[in-house]
């Protein structure tokens, strides 16, 4: 009879098993790290393909890379902020079905809300303010810190042109959330993408009923002076705070001076300022709508 020592087939076996869990680690680890790199390459391309918004097929290129990276790692905050730009870039520029136009402003908005709430650096301020649910979001927000502005300001301007079509009474409803986000940019970030904060308010108080008009003239002027050379200062004024006042003539004239204006003077604008031409054409063709 042959005698076979338990520990003769435990310790073989024993091996096996080790070299096969090795093997299985290494797998998931290498699957791991794969699909860590494919998120990367999404991102780079997101980045890359928005870099060449000018051109409608680049920018969706760019909303479906980045689309992409922002499902599958929900809690980068550079990523979902970049996301909800895309968005908006895509709504001003290139829709013009006004259902379409709010779907995107929408989903734009709620992308950079959700950033903004789960920042590691805004959530505790949140969870730690006293109240119902609005009364910490906004004591909240009155503290916001630096690292969250972008997307706060990407929250809002979406925000602000999804309310901008409805009734009087519902955009005042969200009068205290809009000032208390921009006004905390104005203070950590005035001139946040080149002097928003003060474009913002220019577009807003031609919106809410009761406000004066000179006080939508100011804030504008007060963009213009920052940062003339962006061409967006301009378009926002024309359509917002000239058709607003009923004055037609300055609306064409600064529509019409932006079509012209040589966009190679300032190159590190000169892709924002080439589709602010382009909206300035389209205003220019809604003019006779406008001033009806």
């Amino acid at each position: 009879m042959i005698h076979i020592n338990s520990k003769q087939i435990l310790i073989p076996l024993l091996a096996v098993l080790m070299e096969y869990s090795f093997l299985d680690c290494t797998g998931i680890q290498k699957k791991t790290e794969s699909s860590s790199q494919n998120v990367d390459f999404l991102i780079k391309q997101g980045k890359i393909t928005w870099n060449q918004r000018t051109d409608s097929l680049s920018l969706k290129r760019a909303e479906h890379f980045t689309g992409l990276a922002h499902v599958n790692r929900p809690d980068n905050f550079e990523v979902a902020v970049l996301y909800g730009r895309i968005l908006y870039t895509r709504a001003l520029f290139y829709e013009t079905d006004p259902d379409v136009q709010d779907d995107l402003f929408t989903q734009g908005y709620k992308i950079c809300q959700s950033a903004v709430m789960s920042h590691s650096e805004f959530d505790p301020l949140y969870e730690n303010a006293k109240g119902d649910s609005t009364s910490k979001l906004l004591s909240a927000l009155e503290k916001a810190p630096k690292s969250v502005v972008s997307g706060l300001y990407w929250w809002i301007e979406n925000f602000t042109r999804h309310i901008n079509t409805k009734p009087a009474i519902e955009r005042l409803n969200y009068r205290d959330l809009v000032e208390i986000i921009m006004f905390r940019i104005l203070t950590l970030d005035p001139g946040y993408h080149y002097s928003g904060p003060y474009r913002f308010f220019g577009s807003l108080y031609t919106r809410i009923p009761g406000i004066e008009l000179s006080q939508s003239e100011t804030y504008f002027n007060q963009a213009l002076s920052n940062h003339a050379n962006y061409l967006g200062n301009a378009v926002h004024m024309a359509e917002f705070y000239h058709q607003k006042a009923g004055n037609r003539e300055q609306f064409h004239k600064i529509l019409k001076d932006v079509i012209k204006a040589e966009l190679t003077e300032f190159p590190e604008v000169m892709v924002e300022n080439l589709l602010y031409q382009k909206r300035a054409q389209y205003l220019l063709s809604q003019e006779p709508l406008l001033f009806e």
